[in-house]
C-alpha cells in the first residue's frame, strides 16, 4: 500500500503541474487579447467542484474539480468541452473569443501545447545542469549482451560487446538502443576482443524486440548472489554470498539472465496448474551453486511468486558510470537537444499503435502511474513529468476535435478559405472528438485492469 500511495502521489503531483500550466498557456493569451475566461479548473466538476473561488472585480472563477481526468479553462463565446451551445445564441460580444482576430484566436489554442513543450526543454534543462548525464556506455559493458533466439538467429552470441550501428554510436542501454537496431543494417559488435558487424534487414518490429520473453538482447548478468533475503528460501539451503547459480534441474546456468528465463518457464507451469499439489511441484526445483571451493545441490520450494530470495550487483556496481556535466548556459541547448530527441522517438513509436500488438500495448493512468518509482526521486519525478510534459503537448495538437489540435485544424482552415465554419459543425465535430477520446480512455484503462488481472 505504502508503495501505491508513494506512485500515487507523484502521478498526482506531475499531472497537476501539467495540467496547471497547460491551462494557464491558454489562459494567458485570452487575457492578453482581452477574451473573457469565465472559468479556470483543475480537474473537470460536473455536478460539483470540491472547491472554487471568484476574487473580487474578476469575470474568472478558479476551482478544483472531482473527475482527475484533466482540467479546463472555459473561455467566453468558444466552443469546448463544456458544450456551453447556450452563450452561442446570444450576441456576440466584443471580449468574446468568436470575435477576435483569427491569429489571436490560434494563439490562444496553441498556448497550452506551447508551454507544455516549452516546461518540458525547461526540465531537461535544469536535470542536466543540476544532476548532469549519467550512464554508463555500451561499449563499456565487457561482459557482453545475452540475446533471445530471435536475435540468434541474426548471428548475435552471448558475449557479444555492443558498439553501435551504421547510423551512430550506441551510448547508453536503452530504448533508443533497441530503436538503433531495429533500423540499422549493420551493427559493430566485439566479439572475442574482434570487431565484427553483423547484417540486419533494417526493418526490424522495435516493439516485438522489446516485449519478446526473453527480449531481443540485454546486458549479460552474472548469476553471483550479491546477498540473501532473511527467512527467505535462498537462506534456508544455505546460500551465501559469492555463491554462483549453476543449474536449475539439471540445465546449466550460464548468466543469471538465464536464472530468470528458467524462473520463467516454471511460471508457464504455474499458471496451468490445477491443484494445490500440481502448484508445489511448479514451485519446486533443484538448484546447484556453490564457488571455487564447494559445490551444493539440493531441492528447494519457491515463493508463491518464484523468487528464490537473493539479489546481484547491479550494473552500476559491476560497470563505471560516466557523467557529462553542464554549466547553466550549456544546459540550454543540451537540454533542447534531449528533449527534442525524446519528441522524435515517441513519434516515431507511434506507428506501433496501429497494430494489434500496439493497442494492446496502450496503457492508462495505471501504466503511467506505475513508470514512477517506489521510492520518491527527485531525478526520476522531473524526468518523468517532462516526458509527460512533451507526450501532452504532442496528444493535444493531434487534429482531432475536442483537443487543441482540432481547434487550431479549423482556424487554419478558416485562415486559408477565409470562411469560418458553422457553430453547428464545430458543436458536432465537439461531441465526436470528445467521444474519441474517451473511447481511448476506455480503451487505455481497461488494458490496464486486464494486465492486473493478469488477461493480457
Amino acid at each position: 500500500m505504502e508503495v501505491f500511495l508513494i506512485k500515487l502521489a507523484q502521478l498526482i503531483l506531475a499531472l497537476s503541474i501539467l495540467i496547471l500550466l497547460h491551462e494557464g498557456g491558454h489562459f494567458f493569451f485570452a487575457k492578453l487579447f482581452g477574451i473573457r475566461v469565465e472559468k479556470f479548473y483543475m480537474f473537470f466538476d460536473w455536478k460539483f467542484s470540491l472547491f472554487k473561488f471568484k476574487p473580487k472585480n474578476s469575470d474568472t472563477e478558479y476551482g478544483i474539480g472531482w473527475i482527475p481526468l484533466g482540467g479546463y479553462c472555459k473561455i467566453s463565446g468558444m466552443i469546448d468541452e463544456s458544450f456551453d451551445t447556450e452563450q452561442m445564441k446570444r450576441p456576440a460580444q466584443p471580449w468574446e473569443f468568436r470575435t477576435k482576430p483569427t491569429w489571436q484566436r490560434l494563439l490562444v489554442m496553441i498556448g497550452g501545447v506551447l508551454v507544455n513543450f516549452l516546461l518540458a526543454l525547461f526540465i531537461y534543462s535544469m536535470i542536466l545542469f543540476y544532476w548532469g548525464d549519467t550512464y554508463i556506455p555500451v561499449k563499456d559493458m565487457t561482459l557482453g549482451m545475452k540475446f533471445n533466439q530471435e536475435a540468434k538467429s541474426y548471428g548475435f552470441k552471448d558475449g557479444d560487446i555492443l558498439v553501435g550501428t551504421d547510423k551512430r554510436t550506441f551510448k547508453e542501454f536503452s530504448a533508443n538502443l533497441y530503436r538503433d537496431i531495429s533500423e540499422a543494417k549493420r551493427v559493430d559488435i566485439i566479439r572475442n576482443g574482434k570487431p565484427l558487424s553483423i547484417n540486419l534487414p533494417g526493418e526490424l518490429n522495435m516493439l516485438n524486440m522489446l516485449k519478446a520473453d526473453p527480449a531481443f538482447v540485454r546486458p549479460l548478468m552474472p548469476a553471483v548472489v550479491d546477498s540473501i533475503l532473511p527467512g527467505s528460501p535462498a537462506a534456508k539451503i544455505g546460500m551465501k554470498k559469492g555463491d554462483k547459480i549453476l543449474a536449475i534441474n539439471d540445465s546449466p546456468i550460464d548468466s543469471y539472465n538465464e536464472f530468470i528465463d528458467q524462473l520463467g518457464r516454471r511460471q508457464d507451469l504455474l499458471l496451468t496448474s490445477k491443484t494445490a499439489a500440481d502448484s508445489l511441484k511448479a514451485r519446486t526445483v533443484v538448484i546447484a551453486f556453490g564457488n571455487d571451493a564447494r559445490t551444493d545441490t539440493t531441492a528447494v520450494m519457491l515463493t508463491p511468486d518464484l523468487k528464490l530470495g537473493f539479489t546481484i550487483q547491479s550494473l552500476a556496481s559491476l560497470y563505471k558510470p560516466v557523467t557529462r556535466e553542464y554549466g547553466f548556459f550549456e544546459s540550454f541547448p543540451a537540454g533542447v537537444k534531449y528533449g527534442w530527441s525524446v519528441l522524435a522517438s515517441y513519434v516515431d513509436d507511434l506507428k506501433y499503435v496501429f497494430t494489434a500488438e500496439g493497442a494492446k500495448s496502450l496503457g492508462g493512468f495505471g501504466t503511467i502511474g506505475n513508470l514512477f518509482p517506489a521510492d520518491w526521486d527527485w531525478y526520476v519525478f522531473w524526468k518523468m513529468t517532462a516526458f509527460l510534459s512533451i507526450i501532452l503537448a504532442f496528444m493535444n495538437i493531434l487534429p482531432i476535435p475536442a483537443l487543441d489540435g482540432g481547434h487550431v485544424l479549423f482556424l487554419l482552415y478558416e485562415m486559408i478559405t477565409r470562411r469560418k465554419p458553422s457553430e453547428e459543425f464545430m458543436i458536432r465535430a465537439e461531441y465526436v472528438g470528445f467521444g474519441i477520446v474517451l473511447l481511448l480512455l476506455v480503451v487505455a484503462n481497461l488494458n490496464d485492469i486486464l494486465r492486473s488481472l493478469g488477461i493480457m
